[in-house]
Formats: structure tokens, C-alpha cells, sequence
């Protein structure tokens, strides 16, 4: 199982979420496998060559590269991954005036998850909230930007807030975790209250420190 991290427009402002997370967890991407999603995204060689660049400069390693045109692909760069989203050349007829990037504002701000997050699964998503419709599977890890919310079990680790958002929540159904951290602070297993297992849960910080709390399963 591989990290997949899929930038979004623009790049920059992506990539200082991306450095926001590092701050808050410098060693989250030592050893891990990464592979790096583009589709989406209408990128030249140059730049796909200045992104892996950047990333280098974060000791991000990438394995493979997915949903990009072969055409800005070549051997020396990380082999091109045929296991997701297949992509193609898109064609701009004639004269056309290139497509403009949609603003930030516009992009999608939240990720929903149809299948549970399997043993060894990280889901990384620093735009907004993360929402799982299964479980979270001891051994994976489910990390947003914003909110986290479960529709099963969590038995893995959820961080939530991971780009700088002490607001943000995690709600599950069946409080079972790891770990659970918010904006940078965390709890393990072994730090939580034993009372709240097995119950649906919401964790959120109250002054500097979790707080959980029991909520209507409905």
C-alpha cells in the first residue's frame, strides 16, 4: 500500500498545506511509499519537473506517477503507473485560448470514501473534510485538512485538522481507535478513556485538549 497524493490548483497553495502538515508531523512521510496522482491536472514537462523538485526539497520520495500524458513522461522520472485512474491527451482545437484554472474557492473541498479504508490504506486529503462510508480498518489512517467523519467502525488513526485547523472534528460511529489527533495534538489507544469504546463518538479540542463526547447514533 502506497501514500497517493494528488496535488490540486493552484500547486503553490497546495503545497503550503503540504508544508503545514510537515510541521506538525516532520517525520509522517519518512519511508513511506508515495505515489503521486495527476489527474486533473494539465501540467507541462517543466512542470512536472519543478513539482518533483519541490517535493524532493520536502524529502517526499515518489514512487510512481499516475493519470498523467505520456507525452511529459520519460525514464529518468518515476515510472508511470498503470494501477489507477487511466488518463489521455487532452485536445485543444485550433486556436482556443487555453482553459483557466479553476480558483481555489471553486475546488472541491470535500473527499467521500464508498469502501471501507483497508489494513495498511492511507487516505490523505489536506482541501477539507474526509467521509468514510465503511469502516477504518486497524493499521490504516485517514488524514484530512478538515473534518473526519465515519459511518462505521474506527479502528485505525484519524487526524483531522492536519493542515492548521483546530476547529475541526472527528465523528464515528463505533469508537475504536488507534489513535486520534487534531491539529497536531493527539491521543493514543492507551490514553483514552476506556469508557467511550465501542460507542459513537465525537473528538474535538476544548482548549488545547481533546475532549471526547457521546452522540446519538440516529
Amino acid at each position: 500500500m502506497a501514500t497517493v497524493l494528488a496535488p490540486v490548483p493552484p500547486v503553490a497553495e497546495w503545497l503550503g498545506d503540504l508544508d503545514a502538515l510537515n510541521r506538525r508531523a516532520p517525520n509522517f512521510f519518512a519511508g513511506r511509499p508515495v505515489i503521486l496522482d495527476l489527474a486533473g491536472l494539465r501540467l507541462t514537462r517543466e512542470d512536472l519537473d519543478g513539482l518533483l523538485a519541490e517535493l524532493a526539497a520536502r524529502n517526499i520520495a515518489i514512487l510512481g506517477i499516475e493519470g498523467a500524458p505520456p507525452s511529459i513522461l520519460s525514464p529518468e522520472l518515476p515510472p508511470a503507473l498503470s494501477g489507477g485512474r487511466p488518463a489521455g491527451e487532452i485536445d485543444t482545437p485550433g486556436e482556443a485560448p487555453p482553459t483557466e484554472p479553476q480558483p481555489r474557492e471553486n475546488a472541491a473541498r470535500s473527499l467521500i470514501l464508498d469502501a471501507p479504508v483497508r489494513s495498511g490504506q492511507t487516505v490523505l486529503h489536506l482541501e477539507g473534510d474526509v467521509t468514510v462510508l465503511g469502516a477504518v480498518a486497524s493499521g490504516a489512517e485517514v488524514i484530512a485538512g478538515g473534518s473526519i467523519h465515519i459511518y462505521g467502525a474506527l479502528r485505525g488513526r484519524a487526524v483531522a485538522g492536519a493542515a492548521g485547523n483546530p476547529a475541526a472534528r472527528i465523528w464515528c460511529r463505533r469508537f475504536e481507535p488507534e489513535l486520534v489527533a487534531i491539529d497536531g495534538l493527539y491521543r493514543a489507544a492507551d490514553d483514552l478513556d476506556p469508557t467511550f469504546r465501542g460507542q459513537a463518538v465525537e473528538v474535538r479540542l476544548v482548549e488545547d485538549a481533546i475532549k471526547l463526547s457521546l452522540f446519538e447514533r440516529g
